[in-house]
């Protein structure tokens, strides 16, 4: 398999109580003054909005059309234990109008699919919840 580069995403952030952040495109530009969850915010955004498109991509895979009103919302928790920082996840989807088993089945392969899912696999507890 030739791997082939697809995208690169550039940022920059600036810490303190002026804090922001900016893509090198234009496309985000967010005031995150510092003390802020601004790390998990953009994390569960850019989580959910990928898995988004993975549940999209499993549906084509199997010629599902899916609903228009497909959601993906994303819980991000940051937790210390004993001075070590670590994150839990919730993702909690509605996939109205498919069936219950499918719609099921569709979550489990996008998570095989969604490159963050696979990056966080085995190093953060992730609970995916079907509305």
């Amino acid at each position: 398999m030739t791997e082939k580069l697809l995208f690169t995403g550039k940022t920059h952030n600036t810490s303190g109580r002026d804090g922001n952040t900016r893509s090198s495109d234009g496309k985000l530009d967010l005031k995150v003054p510092q003390p802020h969850p601004a790390a998990e915010n953009l994390f569960g955004a850019a989580w959910s909005a990928c898995y988004m498109g993975a549940i999209e991509v499993a549906a084509a895979q199997r010629n599902i059309k899916l609903p228009a009103a497909t959601e993906v919302d994303a819980e991000i928790d940051l937790n210390v234990d004993e001075g070590s920082y670590f994150l839990r996840a919730r993702l909690n989807v509605s996939v109205p109008g498919i069936d219950r088993a499918l719609a099921e089945e569709l979550l489990e392969a996008a998570h095989s699919i969604c490159p963050y899912s696979k990056a966080v696999h085995g190093n953060i507890e992730v609970a995916t919840k079907l509305l």
